[in-house]
C-alpha cells in the first residue's frame, strides 16, 4: 500500500511538473524542459523537470535563443555580439566574488571565465573539504549560505612577526578593518608606498601576498570565524569529527595541521604596539592583542 501511495504521488508530482515547466530553447534549436530559478545578464540557472530535487544547472546566455515560461510569456534574447579581440575578452567574465578596488597589494578577486559552449552544475563545497582551481589550494574554511561561495586557507602556516619594526618605531598604520583582511592589506600597501619602505617590513603580509594574486592575511574577524568553522560552528563542546576533517584535508594534500595551543596573527590592529590575534581551540579567550614584532604563526585566506 505504501508502494502504491508513492507512485500515485510521484505521477501527481509529475503532471503538475507538466503544467507548470518552462522550456528553454537553445540557439542550435535543442529543448530543455526546465523550471528556471535565476536569470542574469550571463547566465541562466535552472533544475530539470525531469529531476526537480537535483542539481542546479547554469547555461549562458548566449547559447539561449528563447525561454516560453510556464505562464505562456516567451522571452528572446539576443545573440552575443562578435567577438572583437583588441578591445573585448573572448570570454565574458563574472566576479566570483563582489568587487574590491585593486591595488598592487590585493588585486580584486581574479573573474571566473564563463563556459561559452556548455552548461555546467553549480558546484557546492562543505567547511573542510579540500579545494583545487586553478592551481589553487586549500581547505574551505568559509561558506555563504548556499555553499558556492566563500574562503579558503592555505595548506600551510609559517611563524613571523607582524611588522619588523623594532619596539621604539611601532606605530599605528590605520589597519584596523575587523571584517575584510583584504581592506588591511590595501592599507599596508598604502603605508609602504607613501612611506618609501618595502613589504619586507611587514613579514606576515609579505608572507601571504607572495602565495599570488588574491591571498592575503585575515582580519580577527575573519579569524575567529575560521575556528568557529573548525569546530564544527560551535566552541560550546569538543567536536572531534569536525577537527579531523578540516586537519585530514590539510594532512593529506601535503599541508600542516592547524595549531590549537598558539594564536596566528590577524591583519587586523590593536593599537600601536599590538595587533590582534586568535587561536582555534574551544576554551577563551579566543582574541588577545600581542606585539606586533614578536613571531606568531600566519596562515593565508584566499576568497571564491
Amino acid at each position: 500500500m505504501k508502494k502504491l501511495i508513492a507512485l500515485l504521488s510521484a505521477a501527481l508530482f509529475c503532471s503538475a511538473a507538466a503544467t507548470a515547466q518552462d522550456l528553454i530553447v537553445r540557439r542550435d534549436s535543442s529543448r530543455v524542459e526546465a523550471k528556471v530559478t535565476e536569470i542574469s545578464t550571463e547566465t541562466v540557472r535552472y533544475k530539470r523537470c525531469s529531476n526537480p530535487d537535483g542539481p542546479t544547472y547554469v547555461l549562458p546566455t548566449a547559447q539561449i535563443d528563447r525561454i516560453r515560461y510556464a505562464n505562456g510569456e516567451t522571452e528572446r534574447f539576443a545573440p552575443a555580439a562578435p567577438a572583437q579581440p583588441e578591445t573585448v575578452p573572448a570570454a565574458r567574465l563574472v566576479p566570483a566574488t563582489p568587487a574590491t578596488p585593486a591595488t598592487p597589494a590585493t588585486p580584486a578577486t581574479p573573474a571566473t571565465a564563463i563556459p561559452a559552449t556548455a552548461e555546467y552544475v553549480v558546484r557546492r563545497y562543505e567547511i573542510g573539504e579540500y579545494y583545487e582551481r586553478d592551481g589553487i589550494r586549500g581547505v574551505v574554511c568559509m561558506l555563504t549560505d548556499d555553499g558556492t561561495h566563500g574562503m579558503i586557507i592555505s595548506l600551510d602556516e609559517i611563524y613571523l612577526p607582524w611588522c619588523a619594526d623594532a619596539k621604539s618605531d611601532l606605530k599605528k598604520i590605520g589597519a584596523d578593518a575587523h571584517d575584510d583582511g583584504r581592506l588591511n592589506m590595501q592599507t599596508v600597501a598604502r603605508h609602504i608606498e607613501a612611506g618609501g619602505g618595502s613589504w619586507s617590513d611587514f613579514p606576515a603580509f609579505e608572507w601571504c601576498r607572495a602565495k599570488g594574486e588574491g591571498w592575503y592575511l585575515p582580519s580577527i574577524d575573519e579569524l575567529l570565524v575560521i575556528g568557529h568553522n573548525f569546530n564544527g560552528g560551535s566552541r560550546m563542546s569538543f567536536n572531534r569529527k569536525a577537527r579531523n576533517r578540516f586537519n585530514d584535508a590539510l594532512a593529506d594534500h601535503g599541508g600542516k595541521r592547524l595549531n590549537r595551543l598558539v594564536y596566528y596573527f590577524s591583519s587586523t590592529e590593536h593599537d600601536a604596539a599590538t595587533a590582534y590575534t586568535s587561536h582555534t581551540a574551544i576554551e577563551p579567550p579566543y582574541m588577545e592583542s600581542i606585539a606586533k614584532n614578536t613571531k606568531f604563526l600566519v596562515r593565508a585566506v584566499r576568497r571564491f
